[in-house]
Formats: C-alpha cells, sequence, structure tokens
C-alpha cells in the first residue's frame, strides 16, 4: 500500500470510526441484563444460570483480552477487529436457541465474552496510542471511551423496545445485524505496516515481566479488579433489584440510560482532566466516589427519584476509569505494547466483572437479597481508592533507551 493511498485514515478519521465501533459493541453489551427476566422466566432457571454466564462471558473477555491486544499490537488492530465482531455475531445468533444451561454459558458466555475482547478497548486504545501524541493520549481515550457510553444510551431503549414487542429471541438476532456494523468500520483502522517505529526493541514476554516487575502497574491492576466488580453487579442485577421492590421495567430502563448518558460526560472529562492532573489522585476519587453513591442508595429510602439520581451521579463516574487507565499504561510504558499490556489490567477487571455477575445471583438465590453483595460493593471501593493513591505515573526509565 503506497503512503498516498493510506492518507485518508487520519487520526481524525481513526478516532471517529474507533468510537463507533465501541458504541455499537459496548451498547449491544450493557442491555444484557435486560434479558435475565424474560429468558430465566421462559426457561425455567433461577438468577444464578443466567448471572453464571455473563459472568463467564465477562471472564472470557478478560482472559483473552491479553491475546488479542498482543496480537493486535503485532498485525494491527483491524483484523482482530474483523474477527472479535464475527465472533460476536455468532455468540448472538446461537444464545437466542441456546435452551440448557451449558450451551446457554458456551454461547452468551464463552462466544460472546471472546469477541468482545477484539472489539473494545483495549484494542481500540492501541491503535487511538499509535496515531495520537503521548499528550493527547488521555483526552482521545476519553473521547472514545465516551462514544462507548453513547451506544449505553442509545441501546438500551432501542433494546427494551425489541423485548416488549418481538421477544428476546429476535431481540438477539437484531443485536447481531447492529454487531455485523462493525466489520466494515475495521477498515479505517487498518495501520500501515512499518508505519510507527519503535526506538525500543523489546520482545511481548520482556515487556509482560518488566510490566508485572513494576509495582505502579500491579496496583492499578489490582485496583481495576473492583471497577469490573461494581460495574457488571449493577449492569447486570439492577434491573431485577429493582423490579423486587416493585419498580415498572421502564425505571430500570430509564436509569441504565441515564447511566450511559451522564457516562459521556463523566469519561470525557475524566480524559481532559487526565491531560492536566495526576491521573492515580483522579482514579483515587473516583473509586471513593463510587462507594459514596452505593451507600446512598443503599441507605435512602428507594423512589424513582432516587433511582434516577444514583443512576446520573453513578454515571459520572461509570467507566471514567477507563481512559485514565489507559492511558497511564501509555504514559508509563510507552505505546509499543499498549494494547497487550492494557489487555492484562482489562484481565483483572473482567475477574470482578465475573464476580459482580456471578456474586449476584449466587448470593441472592441463597439468600433472597443483593444487600451482601452491596457492602461488597462499597467495601472495595474504599480499597481501589486506597491502592491508587501512592500509583507513581512517570515514565519507566530503561538503560537501554538511554544508550
Amino acid at each position: 500500500m503506497s503512503p498516498r493511498s493510506a492518507d485518508w485514515r487520519t487520526p481524525t478519521a481513526v478516532l471517529v470510526a474507533a468510537s463507533i465501533i465501541l458504541s455499537l459493541s459496548m451498547g449491544i453489551r450493557h442491555g444484557f441484563g435486560l434479558f435475565l427476566q424474560p429468558v430465566s422466566s421462559e426457561l425455567g432457571w433461577g438468577r444464578e444460570t443466567f448471572a453464571l454466564a455473563l459472568a463467564v462471558q465477562n471472564l472470557t473477555w478478560g482472559a483473552t483480552q491479553p491475546f488479542t491486544g498482543m496480537i493486535a499490537d503485532r498485525f494491527g488492530s483491524a483484523r482482530v477487529l474483523v474477527a472479535g465482531a464475527v465472533l460476536y455475531v455468532i455468540g448472538l445468533t446461537t444464545m437466542s436457541v441456546s435452551t440448557s444451561p451449558w450451551l446457554f454459558i458456551l454461547t452468551a458466555g464463552v462466544l460472546i465474552g471472546a469477541g468482545q475482547s477484539g472489539v473494545t478497548y483495549s484494542v481500540v486504545s492501541g491503535v487511538l496510542g499509535r496515531k495520537y501524541p503521548p499528550e493527547k493520549h488521555s483526552m482521545v481515550l476519553g473521547i472514545s471511551a465516551a462514544a462507548g457510553s453513547f451506544g449505553q444510551f442509545a441501546m438500551l431503549p432501542l433494546t427494551q423496545w425489541l423485548l416488549s414487542h418481538v421477544g428476546w429471541h429476535a431481540t438477539l438476532y437484531a443485536l447481531a445485524a447492529v454487531a455485523l456494523a462493525v466489520v466494515p468500520l475495521a477498515a479505517v483502522l487498518v495501520e500501515r505496516r512499518g508505519a510507527v517505529s519503535h526506538a525500543l526493541q523489546q520482545s511481548a514476554g520482556q515487556a509482560i515481566r518488566e510490566a508485572f516487575g513494576h509495582r505502579p502497574y500491579v496496583l492499578l491492576t489490582v485496583g481495576y479488579f473492583v471497577c469490573g466488580f461494581q460495574v457488571v453487579f449493577v449492569g447486570v442485577h439492577l434491573p431485577a433489584y429493582l423490579a423486587d421492590h416493585g419498580f415498572a421495567p421502564h425505571v430500570a430502563v430509564t436509569a441504565l440510560a441515564l447511566v450511559g448518558l451522564f457516562n459521556i460526560v463523566g469519561t470525557y472529562t475524566a480524559g481532559w482532566l487526565g491531560s492536566r492532573f495526576a491521573k492515580p489522585y483522579l482514579l483515587s476519587g473516583i473509586y471513593f466516589g463510587r462507594t459514596l453513591v452505593f451507600a446512598l442508595f443503599f441507605f435512602l429510602p428507594l423512589s424513582p427519584l432516587t433511582v434516577y439520581l444514583f443512576a446520573i451521579t453513578l454515571g459520572l463516574l461509570w467507566l471514567s476509569t477507563v481512559p485514565l487507565t489507559n492511558s497511564l499504561v501509555g504514559q508509563i510504558f510507552g505505546v509499543r505494547y499498549m494494547a497487550m499490556l492494557t489487555g492484562f489490567t482489562f484481565f483483572s477487571h473482567q475477574v470482578g466483572s465475573f464476580l459482580g455477575a456471578w456474586l449476584g445471583g449466587k448470593l441472592y438465590d441463597s439468600t433472597g437479597s443483593y444487600d451482601v453483595v452491596w457492602y461488597l460493593a462499597m467495601a472495595l471501593g474504599i480499597v481501589a481508592g486506597l491502592l491508587n493513591l501512592p500509583i507513581d505515573d512517570r515514565a519507566i526509565k530503561r538503560p537501554a533507551l538511554a544508550a
């Protein structure tokens, strides 16, 4: 490919395409909680079965993310995006015909989780990190993460409308068609071989050993576990939690849509602030803030007003950790293996997501209440806030580079 033929893939074009991809992929993902009650009711399952499938989805997503990131760093993000979109589509369509728990876990859990690892933040952040200069990373990643939040805001009402009018089987087919749109958009993210030069000659294995031997990276990775636990517990179980308290389905849909809407503001603002202030302190503030929001929501009397206020304030803090965490990785280690290293931090996030989804269903079925999980989410928020405070965000010093 000649340089002239690739000129149209400008940084702005790449950012727009990446943002649309995240909007579609995350918009579909955030609607899965709406399927919990209709699927469990029709198939005669308890909430634990559906919750386990989504827990496996999150764990598979996280476990495959370092490898999809490694492939994207080596061969370019576009191929990974296409493969991820295809797996996403297959998972959604086969999920609609899965009538046994294990088949449902394979389709909704393993296939969709593997597909998500190819079409979400780590893969996209890698190509954006290579396309933009370091001083713009936090802002650019904030914009792309905000687009993912817009997908949540836009897709949730559509998903609920489809569930109400055509049922959950046909809704999954419609969402599969939406996921297929990622394939043509991936063409914009094709990277010319040799277009990006790296001063550091370092293997992937050396990069992994360097990262896990660096205390700030370990603290960042452990803290990200909490983010996954909190957001997936709320995303999967909030509709059922509100239904248990007598609220109509539209209250939960509105609440989750408000989370997505205000997360647009939150993620963009986090990216903007991250280019001006210390990212570890911002991350600590987000985790402490979530703990306060959870406590107020849990202990105050429930009403539509308190539900919507909870959604708005949580939305401002929802995925605002994403641009800060990913840009911190690039800031400390550079962009050569950014997709892979953010993939490992994201694996920690998804281990937390697995527990947030599964424990919510498990403890509800055994105790008849979500109370224990709410308390756990609050306690973990305090731990994550404390872990991020001492992180040193300075770029790592490598003697080889100095030489």
